[in-house]
């Protein structure tokens, strides 16, 4: 019904998600933004949780609270302060590319920023999530240039490559919604991961020179370049669509299920990415690195 050429306002048409509470990461502007403005303009209560609590305010609707995904006190602070019910955790905010930063715990910046903070997020907020929730991860197509790193993911034995940090992190998005849709009550939370699309003009390339050839190669690679309100689309699609109803622990692209993974174009999702082996290695190893 709805495709890469979507809006997030097209697949909301006709959703009333009055008394629904969400929580958009990375909202103050970008795609976020639009996926928070979309559920609120379907009648969700949205928190806009974001670095820059003014910049949130700006937006215009819904509520900002701070969350620095890259600061662990930072999100332990926000799900502490979570009260009532969650219907909607949309994992948004990203960082791309960056040079070799580390935080406080010295963990590599894109993969403490994608995966562990929203991990943490989703473990200190688990017990907020109504029946029925949905959980959702953005990812990217990026994943397919790597596999998360286990035995040094935050890069302190290897030469850093930023791209195969970025690549690394967004793996880990999908790998955290196999995982959690197998241990966090089938049919009772829905968690989901997706490619938004290659979208021009947001912050997430603030640290980008050009990609590597053999991370985004030239030609017809099939990658799907959208607008913001198209970028949003697959992320409202899996928080808030009825026609995902019951779906969970899958990769969407194009507001559908996603194909494997073909070398050489640029849509899919790899196959270690849906291994539920290399899922539960990750859930415990992120677990030991925030401290259970």
């Amino acid at each position: 019904m709805f495709d890469a050429t979507s809006t997030a306002a097209d697949v909301l048409a006709g959703v009333d998600l009055t008394g629904k509470r969400a929580i958009v990461t990375g909202a103050s502007s970008g795609i976020g933004l639009a996926t928070a403005r979309a559920l609120s303009d379907a009648g969700a209560e949205v928190t806009l949780a974001v670095r820059d609590v003014e910049a949130g305010r700006r937006a215009g609707f819904g509520r900002a609270a701070a969350l620095d995904l890259a600061d662990l006190a930072s999100v332990r602070r926000f799900t502490a302060g979570w009260d009532g019910p969650l219907h909607i955790l949309v994992n948004n905010a990203g960082i791309m590319a960056t040079p070799l930063m580390r935080t406080r715990e010295g963990w590599e910046l894109q993969f403490a920023t994608n995966h562990l903070g929203h991990f943490a997020l989703a473990l200190g907020l688990h017990d907020a999530l109504a029946p029925g929730a949905r959980v959702v991860a953005v990812s990217s197509v990026g994943h397919v240039n790597g596999e998360v790193l286990f035995d040094d993911p935050n890069f302190e034995r290897r030469p850093y490559d930023p791209w195969a940090a970025y690549s690394q992190s967004k793996t880990a998005n999908i790998l955290f919604a196999v995982e959690a849709a197998k241990r966090w009550a089938p049919g009772h939370i829905a968690v989901n991961a997706l490619n938004p699309g290659r979208i021009w003009g947001t912050n997430l390339g603030r640290h980008m020179d050009a990609p590597p050839a053999s991370f985004d190669p030239a030609g017809a690679t099939g990658v799907s370049v959208k607008t913001v309100e198209q970028g949003a689309a697959t992320s409202v699609l899996l928080a808030a669509s009825p026609l995902v109803e019951g779906v969970t622990g899958r990769y969407f692209e194009d507001c559908r299920e996603a194909v494997p993974y073909t070398p050489g174009v640029r849509r899919g999702v790899a196959e270690y990415a849906l291994d539920p082996a290399k899922a539960a290695r990750l859930w415990d190893l992120s677990l030991d690195l925030i401290g259970g």
